[in-house]
């Protein structure tokens, strides 16, 4: 290979655009996902389960979605952006219409979630867990 800085910059670029569009690794905080996840431990999250965003907005604190064919399921465990701003692994129990979910941590009792802060909208979510490690 003539020139090999090119392809490190290409792989360096296709590793961001995957980590922006695709998929994304988290590491988890707190216990409110005890015990099915674990502080400390490394989610693989799926950015386009239920549809495709830019990762920024004009004007827009949170980005919606450009194309949403999916919303999510009861039991799915999504990343999303509470009311707040914060970033949170939450179990959805239930979807409330089609624009709204409420999530629920399976730690209750140190879970701060829905039962606080209402349904969360669903252009809310970064995405699905698809792995822990």
């Amino acid at each position: 290979m003539d020139h090999p800085e090119k392809a490190v910059f290409g792989a360096c670029v296709a590793a961001l655009l995957m980590k922006f569009f695709l998929f994304d690794f988290m590491i988890t905080e707190g216990l409110s996902m005890l015990p099915a996840i674990k502080p400390g431990t490394i989610l693989v999250v799926i950015r386009t389960a239920y549809g495709f965003r830019l990762p920024w907005s004009a004007g827009d604190s949170v980005p919606s979605y450009l194309l949403r064919w999916a919303a999510p399921k009861e039991g799915d465990v999504v990343v999303f952006f509470t009311p707040r701003g914060d970033t949170a692994v939450k179990r959805c129990n239930a979807l409330i219409g089609k624009d709204a979910f409420f999530a629920l941590g399976d730690n209750t009792r140190e879970s701060y979630d829905s039962r606080f802060y209402g349904p969360v909208p669903v252009d809310h979510i970064i995405g699905k867990v698809l792995g822990i490690k």
